[in-house]
């Protein structure tokens, strides 16, 4: 499902123009952004917790260089769905 979609059913089960639902959607997805840059979990009750993963440093390969790279540590954004949450 893409974002467009979401906002076409969004759109078409409130009755609410298509325009004014992308613009919460975009808002949304901001707000969620920042929070993660700030460095803050974002929790929604019911639904999931966005969080950062920090990832350590480490080394790698450049197999067709044949060398050895540095990775530095990193914080990559992730998201836990709740345990109410059950796929069929």
């Amino acid at each position: 499902m893409t974002k467009q979609e979401i906002v076409s059913i969004a759109a078409s089960q409130t009755g609410v123009e298509k325009a004014t639902v992308s613009a919460v959607v975009e808002s949304f997805m901001e707000q969620i952004r920042n929070s993660l840059t700030s460095g803050e979990n974002v929790y929604l009750r019911g639904f999931g917790t966005f969080h950062l993963k920090h990832r350590a440093e480490k080394k790698a390969r450049n197999i067709s260089k044949n060398t050895t790279i540095v990775i530095p540590a990193h914080d990559v954004p992730a998201f836990k769905p709740s345990k109410s949450w059950t796929l069929k």
